[in-house]
C-alpha cells in the first residue's frame, strides 16, 4: 500500500483509506481487503493471528509480541453497493470511506506513531460482519487476550468520544390468512390486512425512554405480502428495526398487544451500552448500535472515530481529510492517556 511520508503520516492514512476503500469489502466479500491488510501489517513487523469466521471471512488481530493493554478495533465490512474511492478538495469519497475504513486507517497510523514512540502494549483488532450482526465480533470475543484493559472501539463519531449507544432490536411480524377470489373476499382471510392493523396498533404503544438515551423509535424496514391483486392474502410479514434505550425484553413485552393478531417473532437484538470516557476528550450520545456488546471480554469499552454518521451507508459517503488527520493524533493521545491508568 502507498506510504508517502512513512506509515504513520496524515499522506499515509489517506492512501492506506483510498485502498481499502478500492478493495469491494461489502459484508460477505471481506477476504480480498483483510488479505491486503494482513500482508502489509505482517510486512511493517506485526504479528498478525487471523481469526477464521466463515468461507474466506476472517478477523484480524495484529500486535507487537507484548501482551497489549489498550486495543484498537473497528470493522472491514461496509454496506453495498460498492463504489471506489475519489479525493476532491479535501475529501475523501467512497463506500465506507468513514464506515469505516477511514477508522481503520486512522488506527493503524496511530499505531506507528505509538511503535514510533517506543510503545509496543496495544494491539488492532479488524472484524468482518459488523454490518450484518456482528459475526466476527462474536468470533473475536473467543480470542480475546488476558491482560487486555480497554477497548477502543472506532466508528463514525465526529471524533467525539460515546458516552452511550442505543442498541438494535430487529422483530419480524409475520400474518397468516386464507385466500380467495377477490370478487369474494368474505370467503377468504386477508393476512395483509391482519398486518396493517398490527402495524397501527404498534404505532400507539408507548416505548420504554432513558434520560440519557432519550425515547425507543422505530422503523418498518420491509414489507411483504400476497401473491396477486386479484387473490385475499394468505399471508404477509413485515420486519421492524427498533432503536432501544433498555433491555430488548422491555420492547418484547410492550409488543404483545400486537401479538393478538400477528405473530412477533425477535430476530436479533444488541443492547444499549453504557461507555468509558476520559477526560479532555468531547463526549456526546450515539442512536446507532456497534460491535462493543459482542466483545465483552476484550476490555472497557471506549468508542470514537473520525467522520459523521450522516455520511455513513449514503450514496456519497465521504470523510474529510482533516478530520482523519485529528483521528490520528486523538486516538495517539487517548492510548497514551489509558497506558497510563494504573
Amino acid at each position: 500500500m502507498p506510504e508517502p511520508g512513512g506509515l504513520g503520516s496524515v499522506d499515509a492514512a489517506v492512501a492506506l483509506t483510498r485502498a481499502l476503500v478500492d478493495i469491494d469489502s461489502t459484508t460477505g466479500r471481506e477476504g480480498d481487503a483483510v488479505r491486503r491488510l494482513a500482508a502489509e501489517l505482517s510486512r511493517r513487523g506485526y504479528r498478525v493471528d487471523e481469526q477464521p469466521v466463515s468461507a474466506d471471512r476472517f478477523n484480524l488481530f495484529a500486535h507487537l509480541g507484548e501482551p497489549p493493554r489498550v486495543v484498537l478495533s473497528t470493522h472491514i465490512d461496509c454496506v453495498p453497493p460498492f463504489f471506489p474511492s475519489r479525493e476532491q478538495t479535501g475529501v475523501i469519497v467512497g463506500r465506507g470511506a468513514c464506515d469505516a475504513k477511514g477508522v481503520l486507517a486512522a488506527q493503524v497510523t496511530a499505531a506507528e506513531r505509538l511503535r514510533a514512540g517506543g510503545e509496543r502494549r496495544f494491539g488492532l483488532l479488524f472484524v468482518v460482519g459488523e454490518e450484518r450482526g456482528s459475526d466476527g465480533a462474536r468470533v473475536a470475543n473467543a480470542h480475546a487476550p488476558d491482560d487486555v484493559r480497554y477497548l477502543i472501539d472506532g466508528e463514525p463519531t465526529d471524533n467525539r468520544l460515546g458516552l452511550a449507544t442505543r442498541g438494535s432490536l430487529r422483530v419480524r411480524l409475520r400474518a397468516t390468512g386464507r385466500a380467495a377470489h377477490s370478487s369474494f373476499p368474505e370467503l377468504g382471510d386477508s393476512a395483509i390486512d391482519k398486518l396493517l392493523d398490527a402495524l397501527m396498533v404498534i404505532r400507539g404503544i408507548a416505548l420504554p425512554e432513558d434520560p440519557l438515551l432519550g425515547r425507543t423509535h422505530y422503523s418498518v424496514g420491509m414489507i411483504e405480502g400476497g401473491v396477486a391483486p386479484n387473490v385475499v392474502s394468505p399471508d404477509a410479514s413485515a420486519e421492524l428495526l427498533f432503536r432501544t434505550v433498555g433491555p430488548g425484553a422491555d420492547v418484547m413485552q410492550a409488543l404483545d398487544v400486537a401479538g393478538t393478531i400477528v405473530q412477533v417473532e425477535e430476530v436479533a437484538d444488541i443492547p444499549a451500552v453504557r461507555l468509558h470516557t476520559v477526560p479532555g476528550f468531547e463526549t456526546a450520545v450515539f442512536p446507532f448500535a456497534t460491535d462493543v456488546p459482542a466483545l465483552t471480554r476484550w476490555g472497557t469499552p471506549l468508542l470514537v472515530g473520525p467522520g459523521s454518521i450522516h455520511a455513513a451507508h449514503t450514496d456519497e459517503e465521504h470523510l474529510a481529510v482533516e478530520e482523519l488527520a485529528q483521528a490520528v493524533d486523538l486516538y495517539v493521545r487517548l492510548v497514551q492517556q489509558l497506558l497510563a491508568v494504573r
